[in-house]
């Protein structure tokens, strides 16, 4: 695609929709700055750039607006010899693309998925906008920015888009926006789930980026599935009753809670065919984001974030300036499943209010002692506006945290390895924190060894990062 910079927002919010207030209002500008404020003493170790995805509206939304609509942005914070730097830049899909020829929004959100614009309007853009809005990974040589309604859109290290990259030809279908990158093979594994049959697909792709392998596996409805895991032998699925709902379309919200539906944990050999599948009732609920998963013997054990009852609050019929979504987060819960008994169950394992759940990426699909959570320390806000970062030792059940402060929201830590260390906690914690009383954003470096002592390195952003998903640390 042709590169078009700098872009401006045109968003002011007309009909003050909850989405896009106060730090959910997008970043107006592309910004490029060279060197950055910072507090605090950078760690020789950490040469790496930090860089977080979400979204970022361009024009005023059609009608109602849910915080997974946004064109993704991709805010870039690169840690050198030198000093700072930041750059922010949106990713040029080709939905926006057609958009900016139009000079506002032609396509809705996904309130009203199904209302398609016309080829008139689109080009060659197709009738669903892929924002690539969600996660942003390193694989094969490749960055590849997420959205799971839809193929990766792969860019380049300074923040430029390259375009859509289906591997070649042979992915069919989209991309979950949490694949599984397997530390010690440069296996990549993944899964897409749609709202017409096969539900659910399954791939692997090997360490040169070849996409090697693809499943479809059977459920009974289309659900909406975020995340899951694998051990070294095994991809892992949660099968939940949060559905998509077409017949509601325009009536209700397009996503229910149906638990007559069940719960069900699905277990395959990694490289197992759709008869491999063994599935495992449990109680239901709800998991968007998981930690880690490995297998012990014919045991495997998981862990995340559980939602009794979630509702994103994806319905058209609700007004536009009132939240539709629960503010009610998950509980940190693990999951087991015995193999040679057929049982499986589930536990809660702390109180505290949370998800964004991180590992040390290092110990994906093995045993893990040390869990990162971003949580509600005090009172509990609007969806995923959180106020503290939490790290579990699973050891020793210990639990330290540090909280913003008052007026502080903390994004998703990711983890940043110290190449001169050898514990799976020698690193660091990068968090995009938002002070709203004076309206900036800091990026906060946390040892991860002493998350109570909070930041050792603050670094004052040019402009506001407004809230966004995913992130990750892509080591120089």
């Amino acid at each position: 695609m042709t590169d078009i910079a700098p872009l401006t927002s045109t968003v002011v919010n007309a009909a003050n929709q909850p989405d896009l207030r106060g730090n959910l209002m997008p970043s107006a500008e592309e910004l490029t700055v060279d060197r950055c404020h910072v507090d605090g003493t950078v760690p020789t170790g950490l040469r790496g750039t930090f860089i977080r995805n979400g979204p970022n509206p361009m024009f005023e939304p059609l009608s109602s607006y849910h915080m997974f609509d946004g064109d993704g942005m991709l805010h870039g914070v690169t840690f050198g010899d030198d000093g700072v730097s930041y750059k922010n830049r949106w990713i040029r899909s080709k939905g926006l693309g057609a958009e900016l020829r139009n000079g506002q929004a032609v396509y809705s959100g996904l309130s009203e998925v199904m209302h398609f614009p016309g080829r008139e309007l689109t080009g060659d853009a197709g009738p669903i906008k892929n924002p690539a809005n969600t996660h942003i990974i390193g694989h094969a040589g490749r960055l590849l920015a997420l959205w799971e309604g839809g193929v990766p859109t792969e860019v380049t290290a300074a923040l430029d888009t390259v375009g859509e990259f289906d591997f070649d030809g042979k992915l069919v279908g989209a991309m979950t926006a949490h694949p599984r990158l397997d530390p010690s093979t440069g296996e990549l594994f993944f899964f897409a789930y749609s709202l017409f049959e096969p539900y659910l697909r399954y791939h692997v792709a090997d360490a040169s980026g070849a996409l090697i392998h693809s499943v479809d596996i059977d459920l009974p409805a289309p659900v909406m599935m975020h995340d899951f895991v694998v051990t070294a032998d095994h991809a892992v699925f949660l099968d939940t009753p949060i559905v998509f709902d077409l017949e509601n379309l325009g009536k209700g919200p397009m996503v229910n809670w149906k638990p007559e539906n069940g719960t069900r944990i699905g277990v395959m050999p990694r490289m197992g065919s759709a008869e491999d599948v063994r599935w495992f009732e449990i109680e239901p609920g709800h998991v968007q984001h998981f930690w880690n998963g490995w297998v012990d013997g014919q045991r495997i054990e998981f862990s995340g974030s559980r939602l009794a009852a979630p509702d994103f609050g994806i319905d058209p019929t609700a007004p536009l300036d009132q939240q539709a979504a629960d503010n009610q987060p998950g509980r940190p819960a693990k999951f087991w499943v015995d193999l040679d008994s057929g049982e499986a169950g589930w536990e809660q394992i702390d109180d505290l209010p949370g998800d964004f759940c991180r590992i040390n990426d290092a110990f994906t699909g093995v045993p893990s002692r040390y869990s990162y959570m971003s949580a509600f320390g005090g009172d509990v806000g609007d969806p995923g506006d959180f106020d503290t970062i939490v790290k579990y030792d699973q050891h020793t059940g210990e639990r330290t945290m540090w909280q913003s402060g008052a007026d502080g929201h903390v994004g998703e830590s990711v983890f940043a390895a110290d190449p001169s260390g050898s514990a799976e906690d020698d690193g660091w914690l990068i968090n995009a924190v938002y002070f709203d009383a004076t309206d900036h954003s800091e990026i906060c470096v946390l040892d991860a060894r002493d998350v109570a002592a909070g930041p050792v390195v603050r670094v004052r952003m040019p402009q506001r990062i407004p809230f966004g998903f995913h992130a990750n640390w892509f080591p120089s």
